[in-house]
Formats: C-alpha cells, sequence, structure tokens
C-alpha cells in the first residue's frame, strides 16, 4: 500500500511511524525527504524572514519555484496515494492533507499516541492510539 503520513516538523514521532509503516512492508511517502538528495520544503529556503511576511508577500512566495516544487511533490504523493495517516500533533497543511485524502476517498487514519487537542472531524477514521494498534492497522504480521 502506498501510505502518505500527513504531520509536522515539530512532531517528534513523525519519522517513528514513517519507519513502522515502512517497516510493514508498505511505500511511505515522507515530506521530510520526498525524493533522494531533498530534505524537504522549508520557508526558510524562499526568504529567512518568513513568518514576518505581509498577506501580498505570502501569496507571492507560493508563485516561487521552490514552493511549486516542494507543493507539487507534495500534492502528488497524497494523489497517489492509498491512504493517508495523520500523526498527531500537527498543524495546518497536515490537517488540509489529510483532509484532502479523505475527500479524495483515500483510506485514512490518525496517530496519537499521546494527548492532543481533540477535533470533531476525525471520526469516521480509526484512532490508533498505541503502536501496536498502528502495527494492526497496517497489516503487520
Amino acid at each position: 500500500m502506498k501510505i502518505y503520513v500527513a504531520s509536522s516538523w515539530r512532531n517528534l514521532l513523525q519519522p517513528a511511524v514513517v519507519s513502522m509503516l515502512r517497516n510493514c512492508g508498505h511505500e511511505v511517502y515522507d515530506f521530510r525527504s520526498p525524493v533522494p538528495g531533498n530534505d524537504g520544503f522549508r520557508w526558510t529556503e524562499i526568504d529567512p524572514n518568513w513568518k514576518n511576511w505581509t498577506p501580498d508577500q505570502y501569496r507571492k512566495a507560493l508563485e516561487h519555484p521552490i514552493a511549486e516544487r516542494g507543493f507539487s511533490f507534495d500534492m502528488n504523493a497524497i494523489k497517489a496515494c492509498d491512504a493517508c495517516v495523520l500523526v498527531l500533533p500537527s498543524g495546518r497543511s497536515a490537517s488540509f492533507e489529510f483532509g484532502w485524502a479523505i475527500g479524495a476517498g483515500k483510506q485514512g487514519a490518525v496517530v496519537m499516541f499521546e494527548p492532543c487537542e481533540p477535533d470533531l472531524m476525525y471520526r469516521g477514521n480509526p484512532i490508533l492510539t498505541t503502536p501496536d494498534e498502528l502495527f494492526d492497522w497496517a497489516g503487520f504480521k
């Protein structure tokens, strides 16, 4: 199965979840390393002062070739995946990615190994609260 793992750069569990799913034999997209030799998109690649952008600067930055490349890697992987796993806690982008995948009819699961702010919209998807539940969901034998 092709799995897109959606999470945050700040989430320390994300690399372990990627490894766990790969160990179950799945092809797993990791936004931190979308292709060999690429360590993922960061706004600082466009402008180290990105946190102080105006709305217009942000809109223009989305058209930057670096942003376009990062978006393309992620969206192509979401479109190609069979399932999306949201690893909490996460941010806006991961929530958007998960929602896009679910809306496109992909299988979904939410990994919540630690207490996080609840969200009503996760209803209808498995909430995996332990590594064993993740392994069971992923079909680890």
